[in-house]
């Protein structure tokens, strides 16, 4: 069974846990939905559908002509998220009149997990990072990957025709990722998301709808029900999903737009979060970040606090994911 971090955040019975997930689910667009399934060991192993089986009509008292379908079997690794901070005693004992030092070093690694998370479910690559995974750019492959037009596609451009032009393309992408209201998401950079609302405004077809992530409660802007969400900057503080694309003639300007559907396991075929949760030297073991007070190391007076995760990302159908290229900031 799988849980979102805002579940998982209500299900905590450590307060001091709950609400590191808290600020998970608010800190990030893409941890506040996917849903998180549990496993055991290092990697999760599934079958996958290869090939149906055959099935006819027949007449009376004939027999049906056997076959069965074939799965192959594919596997999703977990890496390791997260990451240590100091606090050297004297300024905990100092400066935590206020704000306690210890909880706001946790508060900024969570932000930081948060935004190396969705860069690799976007941009990773194991060739480039062998301790991450490969993300939704260099999976989505064949009819999952739209291009609009030869030389990008104007988001408005315009003003009419355009505009037109751009929703066919964004309705091709929602139906190659089979979503349907808010079963997925929309993710674009801040420019394009500008853009997509004041097209999608003109043609009457935004609308702002609030949704609940367990104690967090979010006003997301959507087209046709799907959440229209920006992942945002990286840890280098560049976005996560860049203007800097290349389509054709056109570069510079061009971006790419992920439709995004979720799922519960293997057999949505969609998009899953992965973790496993039995983190043997952790305060809390169930949650899907562990968080440790090591407390004040040997080697210098200072307390030490660990925010770490072993998690992976699941596609587990061809349909789960489509990307569109070539959108232009116009």
């Amino acid at each position: 069974m799988a849980v979102t971090l805002a579940q998982a955040a209500l299900l905590s019975q450590d307060e001091y846990q709950s609400d590191v997930l808290e600020r998970f689910v608010q800190d990030s667009p893409v941890l506040d939905r996917l849903p998180f399934k549990q496993i055991d060991g290092n990697a999760y192993r599934y079958n996958a559908e290869a090939t149906l089986p055959g099935v006819e009509f027949r007449a009376v008292n004939a027999a049906y002509s056997e076959s069965t379908g074939t799965v192959t079997q594919a596997t999703e690794g977990l890496v390791i998220l997260g990451g240590d901070a100091d606090v050297d005693t004297f300024i905990q004992a100092t400066r935590s009149n206020l704000n306690d030092q210890i909880d706001t070093q946790v508060r900024l690694k969570v932000k930081a997990a948060s935004y190396k998370f969705q860069d690799a479910m976007f941009n990773g690559d194991v060739a480039v990072d062998a301790n991450s995974f490969d993300g939704l750019k260099k999976r989505t492959t064949g009819a999952q990957v739209i291009a609009g037009g030869t030389n990008g596609i104007p988001v408005i451009g315009n003003g009419a025709s355009d505009i037109d032009t751009f929703l066919d393309f964004l309705d091709a992408l929602l139906a190659a990722a089979k979503i349907v209201g808010p079963n997925g998401a929309l993710y674009m950079n801040d420019l394009i998301s500008a853009k997509v609302s004041s097209a999608a405004r003109r043609k009457q077809m935004l609308s702002q709808d609030v949704f609940e992530y367990g104690p967090v409660t979010k006003r997301i802007t959507t087209y046709r029900g799907t959440p229209i969400l920006d992942p945002g900057l990286n840890l280098a503080g560049t976005r996560i999903l860049p203007q800097t694309e290349t389509q054709g003639t056109a570069s510079g300007t061009v971006s790419s737009i992920y439709a995004v559907r979720f799922g519960e396991d293997e057999s949505d075929q969609a998009v899953t979060g992965l973790f496993n949760g039995n983190h043997a030297q952790a305060d809390q073991r169930d949650g899907i970040f562990a968080v440790q007070r090591l407390g004040i190391q040997q080697a210098k007076p200072a307390h030490r606090v660990r925010i770490e995760g072993f998690l992976g990302l699941g596609v587990f159908g061809g349909q789960a994911v489509a990307r569109g290229t070539g959108v232009l900031n116009s």
